[in-house]
């Protein structure tokens, strides 16, 4: 059975995830904090398979060339954000005085729909709005999505970043969150975890 994991990390306590099953591990968004999250992988030996980014702002990505070079997987990412990696402008490192975060070029770029990683199947949904390459991950089998910073416990992600948009947002949300089911857990890209349900009921940003 996959179980979910979320690890808050970094300078600002980004939700890093790690999804895993028998022995092997999906690592979405490793914010920072390389040595407690190798510390978790290493209590329960699991081996990453793949390093899966939302999107590509600095506290999503301060981890990304450790788990890669100490687990040998690959990075994968929307096309739209290629060059975000390395460029503390675009990945807003810059613009907050934390110094310049950056990771090497991803190994693959998301193909939208359904992909098979090892034993893990799920659907890769583009999300644009809080950033052009934003995108989420749903596992129906196990009713959870990976948001990013799309959607938040009573909240939206903020557009006033580059390459954002408020209308962008409210579309991605509307078109390809909204859509599934009331009881799809959603796990955001900082905070705790709530429902589709919820959020269409009672998130003040979108009422």
């Amino acid at each position: 059975m996959k179980k979910i994991t979320r690890l808050p990390l970094g300078p600002i306590a980004t939700n890093a995830y790690i999804i895993h099953e028998n022995n092997e591990a999906l690592v979405i968004d490793p914010g920072g904090d390389f040595e407690k999250l190798q510390k978790y992988l290493k209590e329960r030996e699991l081996k990453v398979i793949a390093i899966l980014l939302t999107h590509a702002h600095f506290d999503h990505i301060g981890a990304v060339d450790q788990v890669r070079e100490n687990y040998d997987a690959p990075v994968y990412i929307h096309e739209k954000e290629a060059d975000w990696l390395g460029d503390p402008e675009k990945n807003g490192s810059a613009l907050f005085g934390l110094g310049e975060i950056t990771a090497k070029p991803a190994d693959h770029f998301f193909q939208l729909g359904q992909m098979q990683i090892g034993d893990f199947s799920f659907e890769v949904r583009h999300t644009p709005g809080h950033s052009p390459g934003s995108v989420s991950f749903v596992f129906r089998n196990q009713r959870l999505t990976i948001a990013g910073d799309t959607l938040f416990q009573r909240g939206i992600g903020r557009t006033d970043l580059p390459g954002g948009s408020r209308a962008e947002l409210e579309q991605s949300i509307e078109d390809q969150l909204f859509t599934l089911r009331n009881d799809m857990r959603i796990f955001p890209g900082h905070g705790l975890p709530t429902t589709v349900g919820e959020e269409r009921e009672e998130n003040p940003f979108l009422n």
